[in-house]
């Protein structure tokens, strides 16, 4: 079954040379020119209604909490494609329809932010991907790891909460 791209950009396409290689890099490797999203975006209303989508999402160096809707919202990232130092695509596709991919995980957890769970937390564990304030103290972050066992049972033993997988790539 071919996939239709889609690409979500929700800076102005008009002489964005991002923009421009992203459409071009997704021609690419799918063999078609994608769709393009600007404005608001609802991924699970655009995968219920294009179960054969894969929505290219942009991440810039400055996003943050790209990843929130994901949790629960039946999509998932399966792949992931760098763009330039400041923009990578995260392909995300309903979870129905996804199938594993590689190795890398992205995990979402809270977390009280305390140097025991830190020192715990080792980059051969799982790396920090990006990372929001609470107004309760906590932190929700988005790790990228390879052992999801592993990765909760340091979370379970510092007092923290996972929140789910939200694809790998």
């Amino acid at each position: 079954m071919k996939q239709f791209p889609i690409l979500y950009w929700p800076r102005k396409t008009t002489t964005d040379p991002t923009y421009q290689l992203s459409r071009k890099v997704i021609n690419t490797a799918t063999g078609v020119m994608p769709s393009v999203v600007t404005g608001d975006l609802d991924l699970a209303d655009l995968l219920a209604q294009n179960p054969d989508a894969c929505v290219y999402y942009p991440v810039f160096c400055e996003s943050t909490g790209w990843w929130g809707e994901l949790l629960g919202g039946g999509a998932v990232v399966t792949d992931k494609v760098i763009i330039s130092p400041e923009c990578q695509l995260m392909v995300i596709e309903s979870d129905r329809r996804a199938k594993p991919r590689g190795s890398n995980q992205l995990l979402a957890a809270e977390i009280y932010p305390t140097s025991g769970f830190f020192k715990k937390m080792n980059a051969g564990i799982a790396t920090v991907a990006d990372m929001l304030a609470t107004d309760a103290g906590t932190i929700l972050a988005l790790f990228s790891g390879k052992n999801q066992s592993q990765f909760i049972n340091v979370l379970e033993s510092t007092g923290n909460s996972y929140l789910g997988c939200i694809g790998r790539y």
